[in-house]
């Protein structure tokens, strides 16, 4: 709603302020165009713009009376828009405070222990996606530029140079970059097993703390379940202690059963939603890692290559 509103009073500001840029007094042509609206409505207005037929000139007390009943007439339709205005914002702001009362009066109504126990699981599964969102994101680097710099310095025999670049550079491709180069004397079965397990000690880095949120993932609606179990069973109480199956009586305990539930829910939908971000940029890291390992080794066969002729 409020991007909506935004947009609305953007377009309408688009579409207004050139118009209002052409002249020179804004508001003295609104107020014109005012006072001829108003004067058309009005018997005997033409005779304020143009003389009578036979020449005659109107009255200065007429004219006198008519200009004032003109300039009453625009000001009450100034303060009606005015006040249209302010009770549109103040519609605005119960809407708003009415459902943050809503919300509040619906977590209390679903037995603050364990609605307590839900919102917990949500700011710690948000904690652990926000870490691990940044944590990728500063992982990433542009790939095949830096590939193609590595690239050009091994064939050149840069190979310190090489090593400086990967160590400079940010991230777990240039990590497992930097781990074959400082095996470059070595033969490339070695340094294809080393680049091979460190690659999988950086996927094991990128992975952290996915399984804490999965676990808030299950936790959540698993919590909201129990509080339905519970709403029941409070329910069934209240049926016994009362003698009597009464709606009043079970719609309490139900209330509280499905407001545990859908909350819950709601909260394991939030938290997938970023999970599966994060898995998606985890598998686009994983790529690059393999893309340059293959690029790495291709670069120093033929550099080992070029040195035995």
């Amino acid at each position: 709603m409020k991007h909506l509103l935004f947009a609305f009073f953007l377009s309408w500001s688009c579409m207004v302020l050139p118009v209002a840029a052409q002249t020179d007094d804004p508001a003295a042509e609104l107020r014109a165009k005012a006072v001829s609206t108003v004067a058309a409505d009005q018997p005997g207005a033409s005779s304020l713009q143009k003389p009578a037929e036979k020449g005659q000139e109107p009255e200065e007390e007429e004219a006198d009376a008519m200009t004032a009943a003109l300039d009453s007439d625009v000001q009450a339709t100034m303060a009606e828009a005015k006040a249209g205005a302010d009770e549109e914002i103040v519609v605005e702001e119960t809407t708003d405070e009415s459902f943050r009362k809503s919300l509040k009066r619906k977590f209390i109504e679903g037995n603050a222990g364990f609605m307590s126990l839900v919102a917990l699981a949500l700011v710690l599964g948000l904690a652990f996606c926000i870490e691990r969102i940044i944590y990728l994101t500063l992982s990433e680097i542009n790939t095949r530029r830096f590939l193609a710099d590595l690239d050009a310095k091994i064939q050149a025999g840069d190979i310190e140079g090489a090593t400086a670049l990967c160590r400079d550079t940010r991230g777990p491709v240039a990590s497992i970059c930097c781990q074959g180069l400082l095996r470059i004397n070595e033969r490339v079965d070695v340094i294809e097993r080393a680049v091979t397990s460190y690659g999988s000690v950086q996927a094991a880095l990128l992975e952290k703390g996915c399984s804490w949120i999965t676990l808030c993932i299950a936790v959540a609606p698993s919590l909201g379940f129990l509080g339905t179990v519970i709403g029941m069973v409070m329910a069934f109480d209240q049926i016994q202690n009362a003698g009597d199956i009464s709606p009043t009586i079970v719609a309490a305990g139900m209330k509280v059963a499905l407001i545990t539930t859908i909350f819950g829910i709601i909260v394991a939908l939030i938290l997938q939603l970023f999970y599966n971000f994060i898995l998606t940029k985890i598998e686009n890291l994983t790529a690059e890692m393999e893309d340059a390992g293959i690029t790495l080794l291709d670069a120093i066969v033929k550099h080992k290559a070029r040195s035995a002729r």
